[in-house]
This record gives structure tokens, sequence and C-alpha cells, in this order.
């Protein structure tokens, strides 16, 4: 069974930095474009970073273009998001994605929240 499994989620600080994991089972990312997106109470799920199939290109919403990284290690098969220097807007629930052509896998979710 396909799943994306999302961890590395839960309460920070503002100004703090936190990394979420996305484990994938039951297909191969390798060949997958991978993105986070988040949705925050009340609002639509916004699409926050993707990474290509190699890896070489990524892209970020504006909100977070000089705080996050996103990665991939297509041998562990697993996503990555580092995000740094965390403000309270940053507050929501982050999803995994995995597309292929017309294949699409999400994850559960996991939360961050950030506040003092």
């Amino acid at each position: 069974q396909e799943q994306l499994v999302e961890s590395g989620g839960g309460l920070v600080e503002p100004g703090g930095s936190l990394r979420l994991s996305c484990a994938a089972s039951g297909f191969d990312i390798s060949s997958y474009v991978m993105r986070w997106y988040r949705q925050a109470l009340g609002d639509e799920r916004e699409l926050v970073a993707g990474i290509t199939v190699s890896g070489r290109s990524r892209i970020y919403v504006d909100s977070l273009e000089d705080r996050a990284t996103i990665s991939r290690d297509n041998l562990k098969n697993m996503l990555f998001l580092q995000i740094a220097n965390l403000k309270s807007e940053d507050t929501a629930v982050y999803y995994c994605y995995a597309g292929s052509g017309t294949i699409n896998h999400w994850g559960q979710g996991t939360q961050v929240t950030v506040s003092s």
C-alpha cells in the first residue's frame, strides 16, 4: 500500500527551527515530484515548497523563500523540509505530496505550532 508519513512537527518558539520528514512506503519516490503543502486553520491548503525528480530545481512560497530548504533522499525514499526563524504565521498542518502524471499521494499531515 502506497503511503506517506510525515514527522517532525510540534510546538516551537518563534525564531526557532525544525526539520520535517516524510517517509514513503509502497512506492519509489525517485520518479515523483515531491512537495510540501500546509493548511492553517480556516485557510486553504497552500503549496510551500517543491522539488523536481532530479532534485536540481526547487521552488518556495514567497514567505519561506529565505527560511526553508526542501530536500529529498531517493535512496532512503524520504523528503525533508527544514525551516528556520519560524514565525507564528507558519503555524499549520504540513502535508507531504508525491506526484507522477495522474498519480498523487498525500500524507496525513503533521502539526507545526509556533508560539511562545
